[in-house]
């Protein structure tokens, strides 16, 4: 959509033969004069003798394969392979998996929807998305309010269009540049084509591997955050209060629950076992150090119930953090 030349591979993607003339043939022959490569694909079932048909489409099931070929001749693809139906799928089917394909193969560097089916446009936005490549809707077939709107002058074009309509007599009557449809209605083909700029699901970002600075790093903070959490939960594990006849050991609860947050935490925010274990390491050594008795005679830790659940619990749970196999992510299905 760029117009850049050589570079430029667009996929196309209609409901039925005789659309990408009607909605885009100004620009299919404005890429294809300028080098891209275009692959043009329809929604719809193949009938006999290999046209494609859309029963939604009033006058496509008269379309043969002949009028196909003529309006592709006719914008300036002489390769029949090009122009394409979808993979055959189930009624009710989605073609999201089917498009990230088809996508794939024409390894496109931009996408247009052009179907006027809101199952089949919103599968191309998504399939996009999971490609990677920007999506561009035609103003033709939806209108999003305050959308920007990018035109594309296909004044040059017009003949070779006004000639891949004209392949079409069975789905309408071409006078001049009025295209009179078989329910009725009219269309003027003028020397524009107006597209907006659609919003693809972003494709789940890929983590960079942590360099071996950025490891290092963290393994130092984690070190250090676990031998802070160590002092913090010794001095305080020893606080109690009385609730009537009952006493509350809030102090060993506070440092069970912060160290505890701290180990799980860095688990699931840094999914680096070698920084969890920095972190326990700090946390159980500072505990180990200040356990034994100063050259004073004092005890941080005494023998007790509160000194033993609060020597062992950490480990126990840092054993338990380490350990625990990490569940890979789900992968969205197709």
């Amino acid at each position: 959509m760029l117009m850049s030349g050589n570079g430029e591979r667009v996929v196309f993607v209609l409901d039925a033969p005789g659309d990408e003339s009607l909605l885009t043939g100004g620009t299919i022959a404005r890429l294809l004069a300028d080098g891209a490569e275009v692959t043009v694909l329809f929604g719809a079932a193949t009938s006999g003798g290999g046209a494609p048909s859309a029963p939604a489409s009033v006058g496509a099931a008269s379309v043969g394969a002949a009028a196909v070929a003529a309006a592709r001749t006719a914008l300036g693809e002489n390769d029949p392979a090009q122009w394409r139906v979808l993979a055959a799928t189930e009624q009710g089917a989605e073609h999201r998996a089917v498009l990230v394909d088809a996508f794939a193969q024409a390894d496109a560097t931009a996408v247009v929807a052009a179907a006027v089916n809101p199952d089949l446009r919103q599968a191309v936005v998504d399939a996009a998305g999971t490609h990677g490549v920007p999506v561009f809707l035609s103003s033709r077939v939806t209108a999003a309010p305050g959308a920007r709107l990018t035109a594309i002058d296909v004044t040059d074009q017009l003949d070779r269009k006004l000639a891949a309509l004209a392949a079409y007599p069975g789905r309408w009557q071409l006078t001049d540049k009025v295209v009179r449809h078989a329910d009725g209605t009219e269309s003027l083909v003028t020397g524009t084509e107006t597209y907006a700029r659609a919003t693809a699901p972003a494709r789940p970002a890929e983590l960079e591997a942590p360099t071996v600075g950025s490891r290092l790093l963290a393994t130092l903070m984690a070190f250090a955050a676990g031998s802070l959490f160590g002092v913090l939960g010794t001095v305080a594990h020893q606080t109690t209060f009385a609730l009537g006849a009952l006493t509350v050991p809030i102090g060993l609860v506070l440092a069970l629950l912060a160290s505890g947050t701290l180990l799980l935490g860095l688990r699931l925010v840094v999914r680096d076992r070698l920084v969890v274990l920095a972190a326990a390491i700090g946390l159980l050594g500072t505990v180990f150090l200040l356990s034994l008795r100063s050259t004073g005679g004092s005890v941080l830790v005494p023998a007790g119930v509160l000194g033993t659940v609060w020597t062992m619990a950490p480990a126990l749970f840092a054993a338990l953090v380490i350990a625990w196999p990490r569940i890979p992510a789900r992968r969205p299905s197709a």
